[in-house]
């Protein structure tokens, strides 16, 4: 009898929880309180609780805060060392007078830069670039705004930082070849949505309205390039160096991370005073760390409850055994079907509710690790994309002045229509 009790009642607190974090509740504290229902509801002796749930995950999840530091470090040195600017005041050169053209190459730059650039402060120093180079030309506020966040949530299958955050879910995925191959492919298939998303609605670009919405917004474009007059070409390569050195050389996040800040500082002539040096190293450190102190103490509690959730995982297996297809291509498509569940940090969140169906579903060992990773993934980032409980989609609706209804029409259904694609591409590459 208490083997249907214990699933049910821990359903019935899932349920509850999906329901306080679509009303608004504090996603820390939320994690955090369903680590100890739990742990009480599974009935986990004490000790166990203690050690398994509330210790041991949180200090296995040191290294991963270690690269979330590292790539926020890396996000704010590009920008402060002037070389995002200097690529977008390059890309705003090239595409001035062809407002198409331009917006496309801003997204494509967007891109670019946050392959290895992670955080929400590296997103608001860079929007601040580059949103008002694409009203500059004529895009709408609303179309401008969604196409970029959609830009920055592509590369985000390849961010180190990002893959470390969901790694610990499915820890038998390593960051290599085997993973990269697929999501080089996704993140192209996403880009590529989001660039067909803008010539689809090419029609709206009126460059008589710029003026008034840069107004709206309180911008001026930087026409001169004074930021990026300073910079070598040669650094322009810096965004790619963290990846590439992971696929050529098998490095680290760590050191790749590193050596890409370096040299970013060498290339922009950071390194010619030592004093100066010194105050731009304790000066990015600090607005990176600060940038992240929240997301850091989310993590924590999110490492608590998935302890939990994975000791709780063999409640929900005979369950799972039975309501789940066992043939992986049906699975990838229902993902992909019910993606924009994942949105308001849904069950289908793996940084929101879904990070209890990601635990359960790694604790039952029905699929393996690297099945199951892109299939949450998948959905996770169009919750990353366009939804409005994503820190730097809120920080975009806010400065744009753009309302959350246009923002969903435009980046709902592209997201969807790229999350059914790529489960289907996930499962070419590990069904």
């Amino acid at each position: 009898m208490i083997s249907y009790i214990i699933p049910i009642l821990l359903l019935i607190s899932f349920f509850l929880f999906i329901y306080f974090i679509l009303k608004g509740g504090n996603l820390t504290i939320g994690l955090f309180v369903m680590a100890v229902l739990w742990a009480i509801i599974g009935l986990v002796p004490f000790n166990v609780a203690i050690n398994k749930i509330f210790t041991e995950p949180v200090l296995n999840y040191g290294s991963t805060i270690i690269y979330i530091i590292f790539g926020s470090w890396f996000g704010r040195v590009l920008v402060e060392s002037g070389i995002a600017s200097a690529i977008s005041s390059e890309t705003n050169k090239i595409g001035k007078n062809k407002p198409l053209l331009s917006a496309i190459l801003v997204l494509l730059v967007t891109s670019f830069i946050f392959i290895s650039a992670y955080g929400v402060g590296s997103v608001i120093a860079i929007g601040v670039i580059l949103l008002p180079i694409m009203l500059s030309v004529g895009i709408p506020r609303d179309l401008a705004l969604t196409t970029f966040c959609l830009a920055i949530g592509a590369p985000m299958y390849i961010n180190v930082v990002l893959f470390n955050q969901i790694k610990p879910f499915f820890p038998a995925v390593a960051y290599d070849n085997k993973y990269l191959s697929f999501a080089w492919v996704a993140a192209i298939i996403q880009l590529i949505a989001v660039i067909i998303l803008l010539v689809i609605n090419r029609k709206k670009i009126d460059s008589s309205k710029a003026a008034d919405n840069l107004k709206i917004i309180g911008a001026k474009i930087n026409t001169d390039g004074e930021k990026g007059s300073k910079v070598a070409k040669i650094a322009y390569i810096v965004p790619i160096v963290p990846v590439a050195m992971n696929m050529l050389f098998k490095w680290d996040a760590v050191p790749s991370l590193t050596l890409a800040a370096l040299l970013a500082m060498l290339l922009t002539e950071k390194m010619n005073n030592y004093q100066a040096l010194v105050a731009f190293i304790n000066d990015t450190v600090k607005k990176a760390i600060s940038d992240i102190a929240s997301l850091i103490m989310f993590l924590m509690a999110l490492t608590m409850f998935t302890g939990a959730a994975k000791i709780d995982a063999a409640h929900f297996k005979p369950l799972f055994n039975a309501i789940l297809p066992h043939g992986h291509l049906v699975l990838a498509i229902i993902f992909g079907v019910l993606a924009p569940l994942a949105l308001f940090r849904g069950p289908l969140h793996v940084w929101g509710a879904g990070a209890a169906t990601a635990a359960v579903l790694s604790g039952t060992h029905l699929f393996s690790d690297y099945f199951l990773l892109p299939l949450l993934l998948i959905p996770s980032l169009l919750a990353v994309s366009t939804d409005v409980t994503q820190s730097w989609n809120i920080w975009g609706l806010d400065y744009m002045k753009v309302d959350t209804k246009s923002f969903l029409k435009y980046g709902v259904p592209t997201m969807w229509i790229v999350s059914i694609i790529n489960e289907i591409i996930a499962f070419c590459f590990f069904g």
